[in-house]
């Protein structure tokens, strides 16, 4: 690694990366995490028969929200404009459970890998909240970048 890649400055401390003198690229990164779940938990999210309504609208929104705000929760990432995103949960009856996957766009200096990955995280973690009382057991998990385009390293592909 560079130095112009480090979070640490010559003495060793932690500082936020200068992307200043970086151009402005188009930056596209993919996400996706998993939570397991009793199939019982899964089909009542199926029949809309939650104790707390719509847990798919409402982790859904909780997503777009993790993105927008990452900077303020991972210490050294540079905020970022998010020029569009789209968060998809899935069912799935081999977990049993959901799977959500995030996509961030944005045109600037520095990438959205942690914005993709935190919509996941946040978007899981409010499954959890939102299906706590009916199965406390449910397990988050499997949260990975699968996909990153632009910058100096252009496309890398899990």
């Amino acid at each position: 690694m560079g130095d112009d890649i480090s979070h640490l400055n010559p003495s060793g401390e932690v500082h936020m990366v200068d992307v200043g003198d970086r151009p402005v690229t188009h930056r596209e990164a993919v996400a996706e995490g998993a939570i397991r779940m009793a199939a019982s938990t899964l089909d009542l999210i199926r029949r809309a028969e939650t104790p707390k309504g719509d847990v798919l609208a409402v982790a859904r929104v909780a997503a777009i929200q993790g993105a927008k705000r990452t900077s303020d929760l991972i210490p050294l990432c540079h905020p970022l404009p998010l020029d569009g995103m789209e968060v998809t949960i899935t069912p799935s009856d081999s977990l049993p459970g959901l799977v959500i996957s995030c996509r961030c766009r944005t045109s600037g200096k520095t990438g959205v890998e942690m914005e993709a990955m935190t919509s996941v995280s946040i978007g899981l973690l409010t499954l959890y909240d939102m299906l706590k009382s009916v199965d406390p057991a449910m397990t988050l998990g499997e949260i990975r970048l699968l996909r990153k385009e632009g910058g100096r390293h252009g496309t890398w592909i899990r």
